[in-house]
């Protein structure tokens, strides 16, 4: 042993593994590295990837969108009611449909016209609901999907199909997939950021979970409930210790937490543990300001108005503004859009807590000039039904008043980031019960949203358990039609 190399006890007791790993397979790991750099595949600064998984990348070509909010709205909003106006439901008001090819396992009722009046909006004189009159404000800037469709009328596969394009594994979700791919471009605030007030949706953190990706990239879960920030994000302020005597805890946890790890072959949960107590430690600068809306000035916080919704959305454009890549806006977690009876009271409930802060969004981010590299997503897991709700014992107290689960057909818009806006994609039949033209499957929105990213869907991959997995699977195609 060299004098000058002081010995360490954890040496003298390696595994049968770790001693292949340090002698036999050592050699093979230099050649190869050889091998890879002579290739041209080796890139500056690899080395610092796991100790700053967070930092800002390149996507595979030039994007349109840098940043994305996505409003789910939880439950599945009916788009008969909101931006697919169908009149021919009034001529059958209260009747069969005759459609006689259309398949369907559930039980559906007779016609039930829209109780919502529908006008035309901007210069492209799209069709929108009295329920988003504000959002409608900006049509120009929106391309309305009117032919989307899912796999199952089901809550729980359709809400992960469209968080992470797998139904039933476990996948990572698409914020999880932005982050990892392209960084964020504020080491202090987490990449992806999913807010819903009052606790978790059906699926829970299955909506925005990292799946085999490494724990950095999924979402932070911030239940938006709450002003304070201290109960916003607990434990963001350290009552005990000073800034700087959490610091040299940290680094003596830090320090302790890489020996462990050194003995268990880079473990990808200790990684993701590490992560998440150095992100926790940044936090306390950034956070408390990206939260507290009162720093905004008051024409502002008027704009968007009172209530969970404005607050939430206000909050998202701050953290864009921060640098955080992706953020998730729940609407419906508590009270879902699932109104299979009394949809006019529930809908319009839901809609004038979320249209007046929309509609302002996407006018504060026009104005800012952040909506032509801010992509807005709009929609839920599926629609609903152009029928009326069938009772059932024990169920509907009676009332015909509401709509049935629908992924046949139904509607998500999409605004900004590259999008042809003030532009409609498709269509369902003359009822709305099923995408009859120009259909657009989940996997087919989401390849076009890694494009408008700067992603190549089939090629955006990580390895995990022997196979190259992605996003849309083995499925999708980028709809060229929704770009600008």
């Amino acid at each position: 042993m060299r004098e000058d190399h002081a010995p360490r006890p954890e040496d003298r007791f390696l595994t049968r593994r770790q001693l292949l790993g340090r002698c036999g397979m050592g050699m093979g790991a230099l050649a190869f590295a050889d091998l890879m750099g002579q290739a041209g595949m080796l890139q500056a600064g690899d080395d610092q990837s796991a100790l700053r998984p967070l930092a800002p990348r390149k996507p595979h070509f030039a994007a349109k969108a840098k940043r994305v909010i996505h409003i789910f709205l939880n439950g599945g909003p009916s788009h008969v009611d909101t931006f697919d106006p169908k009149p021919s439901l009034a001529k059958y008001a209260g009747q069969k449909l005759p459609m006689e090819n259309y398949r369907t396992e559930r039980k559906t009722g007779n016609a039930f016209p829209s109780m919502f009046k529908f006008r035309k909006y901007g210069q492209s004189g799209i069709e929108v609901s009295e329920l988003f009159h504000n959002t409608a404000q900006s049509i120009d800037e929106i391309c309305v999907i009117r032919s989307m469709h899912a796999d199952v009328p089901n809550h729980e596969p359709s809400l992960l199909l469209m968080n992470c394009g797998e139904a039933r594994a476990i996948r990572p979700s698409m914020g999880s997939w932005v982050t990892y791919g392209l960084g964020s471009e504020n080491q202090n605030l987490p990449g992806f950021i999913a807010m819903c007030p009052g606790g978790y949706p059906i699926q829970e953190s299955q909506n925005w979970q990292a799946g085999f990706l490494p724990g950095v990239y999924q979402g932070t879960y911030i239940d938006t409930q709450h002003t304070d920030v201290q109960k916003l994000i607990e434990h963001i302020r350290n009552t005990v210790v000073s800034g700087d005597e959490q610091r040299r805890q940290l680094d003596l946890l830090l320090e302790l937490n890489r020996k462990h790890q050194e003995k268990r072959s880079q473990d990808a949960q200790l990684e993701a543990r590490i992560q998440s107590f150095e992100l926790a430690y940044r936090m306390q600068m950034d956070a408390v300001d990206a939260f507290d809306v009162s720093r905004e000035p008051k024409h502002i916080r008027d704009a968007y108005g009172p209530g969970t919704q404005a607050r939430q959305l206000l909050t998202a454009r701050r953290l864009l503004e921060k640098g955080v890549r992706f953020v998730q806006v729940w609407s419906g977690a508590g009270q879902p859009w699932d109104n299979h009876d009394d949809i006019e009271v529930g809908h319009r409930n839901l809609s004038r807590d979320l249209d007046r802060p929309l509609g302002a969004l996407l006018r504060d981010l026009k104005a800012r000039g952040m909506l032509e590299d801010t992509l807005v997503i709009w929609g839920g897991e599926f629609g609903r039904t152009p029928t009326v709700e069938m009772p059932t014992p024990g169920s509907n107290a009676g009332k015909i008043n509401g709509r049935d689960h629908n992924h046949w057909g139904f509607t998500m818009w999409m605004a900004g980031g590259g999008v042809k806006g003030g532009s409609v994609h498709g269509a369902t039949d003359e009822f709305g019960f099923k995408a009859a033209e120009k259909p657009v499957h989940v996997h087919d929105l989401q390849a076009t949203i890694l494009h408008l990213l700067g992603f190549d869907h089939e090629k955006f991959t990580y390895r995990y358990a022997g196979r190259d997995f992605r996003l849309t699977d083995v499925h999708g195609h980028v709809v060229r039609e929704l770009l600008a």
